[in-house]
């Protein structure tokens, strides 16, 4: 039987979760600077989910990433993958030195997130608003199996608007998949501009209530908040699907680019990169 001590990352035990998320951020920004560019306001505005998901809430064995007692952690949003790489990374799923090789012709880290390329990606996102309906079919197959683990669902404010996120939101209650937990990145932006802007989604967590899920909503740069969240989404007793809407604020930590609007596909010149990882770094948790 696998103990704790089994199925828990093993390295750097005693490291904080900010200081993870300050990690991963960083991560994102080196592989952001190799091609000069990605999603990084997306990146770094979802590193406290990242950093609490990995260290805090999911089991997995850093050293075997398709084990089967693993957590399972969708990316349905595919051009989010520079933030999923850097959370990989920091786990020790996928090597750091492979940061270089950042969306480069025989690279495990292509710009968009295909589970056949990069070990710990789950599913191959990008056509958006499928994540939800793959998660709902996984979380039942690891049902039909007695399975313990958990699946956990990252999608944005921008799925929203497709009708096969609420019609895979209605079966995962109707399921009772008590194994799934939502992550919603509402962020504000989506490629057409304000997310509200393109269809108005609020408000969101009674819509989530109506359709049977468990909800929370908080602060996605709150740490505190998170872990809060995230363990009493694990523990609630009802047979329902969780979520946590989480409101998160594009390109966080780095306050110049914070400032900057249209940040869908922020663009950051060349010598703005090494700027960004000298801010990041001036504000390292201590």
């Amino acid at each position: 039987m696998d103990t704790l001590l089994d199925v828990r990352p093993r390295a750097g035990t005693n490291v904080s979760l900010s200081e993870r998320a300050y990690r991963i951020r960083r991560h994102a920004l080196l592989m952001g600077e190799v091609q000069g560019q990605g999603y990084i306001a997306q990146a770094l505005g979802i590193s406290d989910v990242l950093a609490v998901s990995y260290f805090h809430a999911m089991t997995y064995r850093p050293e075997d990433p398709e084990w089967e007692g693993r957590d399972r952690f969708l990316l349905s949003i595919g051009h989010y993958a520079i933030a999923l790489y850097a959370a990989l990374i920091e786990a020790g799923i996928i090597p750091e030195d492979e940061i270089a090789s950042y969306g480069s012709d025989d690279s495990r880290l292509p710009m968009s997130g295909m589970a056949a390329y990069t070990p710990g990606m789950e599913i191959t996102g990008g056509s958006l608003g499928h994540g939800l309906g793959i998660a709902v079919g996984i979380a039942l197959g690891l049902k039909r199996k007695s399975s313990g683990a958990f699946v956990y669902n990252l999608f944005s404010d921008g799925e929203l608007d497709e009708g096969s996120t609420w019609e895979a939101a209605m079966s995962a209650a109707g399921f009772g998949l008590d194994n799934l937990i939502g992550l919603v990145d509402v962020n504000g932006m989506q490629a057409d501009g304000p997310s509200r802007g393109v269809l108005n989604f609020e408000p969101l967590a009674p819509k989530f209530e109506a359709f049977g899920w468990f909800v929370q909503r908080v602060d996605g740069n709150d740490i505190d908040a998170l872990v809060q969240a995230f363990d009493a989404a694990r523990a609630h007793p009802g047979p329902c699907p969780r979520v946590v809407i989480c409101d998160t604020k594009m390109a966080k930590g780095v306050p110049f680019l914070e400032a900057r609007e249209r940040n869908h596909f922020l663009r950051v010149e060349a010598d703005e990169w090494r700027q960004a990882l000298a801010v990041l770094d001036e504000g390292r948790p201590q």
